[in-house]
């Protein structure tokens, strides 16, 4: 008795000792940095701000849970407040901020996660305990996730999960753009986890059987992943890339590049810059992000490709004239939300504005990089059309003699849908419909092809 009662005060002084609490904390930890100082979850699991909370020191399959509860926080953070809300009568203290994270994450756990309800509710409540400011709300964490236990099944039942996990200010904007119905099939390609899309080297339909994963129309090989990704066939020996199959597609939009001078403007994580090497095309990749550059550096070493790279403020950057510039400019990436769960939660309606500015002095910039006659292709993945054919039109009212050069659906693997009014390419997170919903969709993604003078 004596040595049980000992163990139960060490793990109250050091509750990581607790089976499942220090994943439940890192969790909590990034859930935190998203909501509360809006940091990328990207960099939250794998950037700079991974290492204090600790990610780094867990085991593989911890990492896994980890990633886990903090993508379904945010996937479906709109139908967890709201369950939530229903058993709060006085709401989330706002003194205590902790509380609502441990809630958060216990109800994550009961509702969507093949976790038992006990210890989720059990870990939720130590999550509080170990917080100073919510340590005095540790019942009500408790009372709530219970009664959530008894009830969040039958509550959840006839929810529109589209409607209440997309901020409102997004929604109507989709609508206004695409119309209400792709408004919501978009909102319900984004609840749901994409798969892991690869652009191969060469053979797509040989790696996807070594994958074991299948080759989709857009060209990639498509799965659904399980465990870590240098684990996969053909990662070492450099065959392949991650890469949404959207975002595969703007490289091709310049035809035969083979012995041509292609900038890749704002180029990290390079999966173009990949793919135009790959094409014969001699690259200078540009990134004002030395990190961001050093990965690409590592990514083109173990694909055994090659390109110059370059740490500058594109806005800023001069350089002889190239054949073609691929500009992937900044954005808000709201055609990424199904990657980026976080995206809808960090943005704002302002923040696309500022993005869009930042835009028009890269384009501008973009252009006078090429040779008369050069190719432009300027691509973001954005839903918002002020970061998309809106800054295209601009600089085609301003600049005398650019044209469009209009895409074909033969250009883009036959995909009429993709295929805009205007000519331009715009892929919808609800493209590629599958029976089975973990291998349906793409990333929203917009390109346009512009030739100078």
């Amino acid at each position: 008795m004596k040595a049980a009662r000992k163990q139960t005060a060490r793990r109250e002084r050091n509750p990581d000792g607790v089976p499942g609490f220090a994943v439940r904390r890192i969790a909590a930890d990034i859930v935190d940095g998203v909501l509360r100082r809006r940091r990328a979850l990207d960099e939250e699991l794998d950037g700079a701000a991974a290492r204090p909370v600790g990610l780094a020191g867990l085991t593989e399959r911890d990492r896994a849970l980890t990633r886990a509860l903090a993508t379904t926080v945010l996937r479906r953070l709109g139908t967890l407040r709201h369950l939530l809300g229903l058993f709060l009568n006085r709401g989330v203290p706002k003194e205590a901020p902790r509380v609502e994270t441990a809630l958060l994450i216990g109800a994550a756990q009961i509702l969507f996660l093949d976790v038992p309800d006990h210890a989720a509710v059990d870990l939720a409540v130590r999550l509080a305990q170990a917080d100073r400011h919510a340590m005095p709300y540790s019942g009500l964490v408790n009372a709530v996730l219970r009664r959530l236990a008894r009830e969040g099944a039958e509550r959840l039942q006839g929810l529109d999960p589209a409607v209440f996990d997309t901020p409102e200010w997004l929604m109507a904007r989709w609508a206004k753009t695409y119309g209400s119905d792709t408004a919501h099939a978009i909102a319900v390609a984004n609840g749901h986890e994409p798969p892991l899309d690869l652009t191969v080297k060469s053979d797509p339909q040989g790696w996807a059987a070594r994958v074991q994963g299948r080759a989709i129309p857009t060209g990639s090989v498509r799965l659904i992943a399980h465990g870590a990704v240098t684990a996969l066939p053909g990662f070492a020996e450099g065959a392949w890339w991650v890469q949404d199959a959207a975002a595969a597609l703007p490289a091709h939009l310049f035809g035969d590049v083979s012995g041509r001078r292609v900038a890749d403007l704002c180029a990290a994580p390079g999966g173009k810059t990949a793919q135009l090497s790959a094409a014969g095309a001699r690259v200078t990749a540009v990134d004002r992000a030395p990190a961001r550059l050093e990965r690409l550096r590592l990514n083109l070493a173990r694909l055994s490709l090659q390109a110059e790279l370059v740490c500058a403020d594109v806005a800023e950057w001069t350089a002889a004239p190239f054949d073609a510039v691929l500009l992937d400019a900044p954005c808000s990436a709201t055609g990424t939300i199904r990657r980026h769960p976080d995206v809808p939660w960090r943005k704002r309606a302002s923040d696309i504005a500022a993005l869009a500015s930042l835009q028009r002095r890269l384009i501008e910039r973009a252009i006078t990089l090429l040779r008369p006659g050069g190719i432009l292709v300027f691509c973001s993945c954005s839903l918002e059309p002020e970061e998309a054919q809106d800054i295209v039109a601009d600089l085609l009212a301003r600049e005398a003699g650019v044209r469009r050069v209009p895409i074909a659906p033969s250009e883009v693997f036959g995909r009429d849908e993709f295929i805009s009014k205007d000519g331009d390419l715009r892929t919808l997170p609800c493209h590629l419909p599958d029976p089975d919903w973990r291998l349906a969709g793409l990333d929203g993604f917009y390109a346009a092809r512009l030739q100078k003078p």
